[in-house]
Parts: structure tokens; sequence; C-alpha cells
């Protein structure tokens, strides 16, 4: 036999093991690149997952107590302003002023947004009306009115009365306010009431007091028109045309004015004070409280209202070196209490 006939064959590669190794591997490669892309993608999603719902409800809440409380600390420090315009600007000369400084305040930032939004404001022209008339126009002149006859602190004090009308709003339009809350508010009341009438529930209330009431009445209803403004409207735009709006709607009583009383010396007395309420208490002040309505709602950024007497008081310590004494230590502690106690979270 010739060696080439005794040789064995080389046994033929086997095809089958080896496409079955192959499709193992493949497979089990296609399943470590599938399962790290499932895992890189839920990685990515984990990364760009949005906050929990209830984080940036609680973010806003936060930032909406803090509007209304910078808002609160400005308007306590107009009422020392007014106060000091009483005896040389006429209330409605120094409010359609007010509104005027507001308007040339606010003018850089919203004047384009205004413009853009003309049509959807022209669609909701009653409720903007409404909301300048009781907000800007009527709100303002009542307190330069009562700023005739009464004195800052009072003025104050007596318009920490508005958040129960702010609640009330707020319970007719079918919000719950909570046993916390009602808590809150009534232990804030009762330590305005005793600092009001400084240490007795019986208040005794001169002209300009029931004016600072009315203007009371009408700071609520405008905040709580608030909580209904249309949400297409944007916020800078809606406060360009309310102080717009008031400012019309003070024209004719301006004119009227200038022509019974005349006008007023235009000095360092009469300009500071206006540049204040005109820039600060109503572009700046103005701006929170809005902002601040629509992230917590009018009945709870009333609650913060309470603090204005407080705030009061201190300014009239710091600038007149008047001393708080026992009674307004306790009336501040019971005001501070029971807005740290509204204003929480929970009901």
């Amino acid at each position: 036999m010739s060696l080439i006939t005794a040789r064995h064959p080389t046994p033929a590669p086997d095809t089958t093991a080896t496409t079955t190794d192959t499709g193992t591997a493949t497979s089990t490669d296609t399943d470590t690149t599938t399962s790290t892309d499932r895992s890189t993608a839920t990685s990515t999603t984990a990364t760009i997952e949005k906050p929990a719902p209830a984080r940036k409800l609680a973010r806003g809440a936060g930032l909406g107590v803090l509007l209304a409380l910078l808002a609160t600390v400005v308007w306590s420090g107009s009422f020392v302003a007014t106060r000091d315009m009483a005896d040389t600007v006429p209330p409605v000369q120094a409010v359609f002023w007010r509104w005027i400084i507001a308007l040339l305040a606010v003018a850089p930032f919203a004047a384009r947004p205004f413009l853009r939004q003309w049509r959807t404001i022209r669609r909701h022209l009653g409720f903007v009306a409404l909301a300048s008339l009781f907000g800007v126009a009527l709100y303002n002149t009542l307190v330069h009115q009562a700023g005739l006859t009464t004195s800052a602190s009072n003025m104050g004090m007596i318009m920490a009365a508005s958040p129960v009308i702010m609640a009330v709003y707020a319970r007719l339009g079918g919000e719950r306010l909570g046993a916390r809350r009602i808590l809150g508010m009534l232990t804030a009341a009762l330590g305005v009431l005793l600092l009001v009438g400084k240490g007795s529930l019986a208040v005794d209330l001169a002209a300009g007091d029931l004016w600072m009431f009315a203007a009371a009445l009408s700071f609520a209803s405008y905040s709580a028109l608030l909580k209904r403004k249309p949400a297409e409207i944007d916020g800078l735009a809606f406060l360009f045309t309310t102080f717009l709006f008031g400012a019309l709607m003070l024209a004719p009583a301006y004119a009227v004015s200038l022509t019974v009383q005349g006008g007023f010396t235009v000095g360092l007395a009469t300009v500071g004070p206006l540049m204040y309420v005109g820039v600060f208490s109503s572009a700046v002040a103005f701006f929170a409280w809005n902002k601040a309505i629509a992230l917590v709602g009018a009945a709870r950024a009333g609650v913060v209202y309470y603090l204005q007497p407080v705030c009061v008081a201190l300014l009239s310590y710091a600038l007149l070196g008047e001393r708080l004494g026992l009674l307004g230590g306790a009336s501040m502690a019971l005001i501070l209490g029971g807005v740290a106690l509204a204003a929480a979270r929970g009901r």
C-alpha cells in the first residue's frame, strides 16, 4: 500500500460546532451589548429625569412666600412715605404721579410684551379693567386719603385686616383653607388687634382708619382677582396694562384736583417719597405680589401680609426711635407665630 493510500484523511472542520459556537458568541455579545445599551439608556434617563412634582411644588411655595414677604416689607415703607406726603401733595395727585413713575420704571421691560400681547389683552379687557380699578386706582387713592387723618402705624396695622377678606374670597371660590391655616390666621389677627388696641380688643377708629378699611377691602378684591388672571397674559404685560389703565382712570380726577387744589411744590420732600412709592411700592412690590399670588394663592400670600404691622413697628423704631414695649413684643410674637403656622405646608 502506498503512503498516500495508507494515510488517514484529515478530518473536515466541524462547521456545525463552529457555527454554533460563533452563534453563541454572537448571541452573547449581542446580549451584552443590549444589556449595556439598556444600562446606558437607564442611566441617561435617570440623569435627565425631572424633579418630583412634590419637590417642585415645595420650591414654588417657598419662592411665593418670599415674594409675598418682599412686597409686604416694601409696602410697609410706603405707608411712612404716604403719611409724609399727606400735607404737601393732594392724594389724587400723589396717586396719579405714583403710577406715571411706575409706568416709566417698568416700560423698558414690559412695553414690548404689552405690544406683543395687545390682542390677547383686548379679549380680556373687562378683567384687566376691573383689576386696574381695585388694585391701582381705587386702593391707592383710599390709602393716600387715609393718610390725611391717621398715622402711618395705624395704616399698616389696619391693612393687616385684608388677609381675612382674602381668606373669605378663597373659601367662597372653593379653596380649602385647612385647620392649620385658619388657626394661624386667627392667631395673627389676635396679635394685630392687640397691637392696634394697645392691649384691648376694643379699637377706637378715626376717619382715616375707616378709609384704610375700605382700602383693605379693595386690595383683597384685587388679590382675589389675580387668581383668575388669564394664563396667556404675560406677568410683565399684565403689570404694565394695569398701571396704564389705572393712570387713565385717575386722569379726570387729577385734572379736577389740579384745578381746585392747585399743584404741589416740586422738591426733595415731595419727589423722594414719590420715587419710592412709584418705583419700589408700585413696580417692584406689585410684580412680587402678583407672582406670589400665582405661586401660592391669595389666601396663603395674605397670611404673610399679617407681617405688615411688625414691619411698620420695626421701621418706626429704626427711623423714629419708637420702642415696641412689652405689649408690642407680645403682639409681634403672636403675629409671627401665626404667620409661620399658617404658611407651613400641610393642612
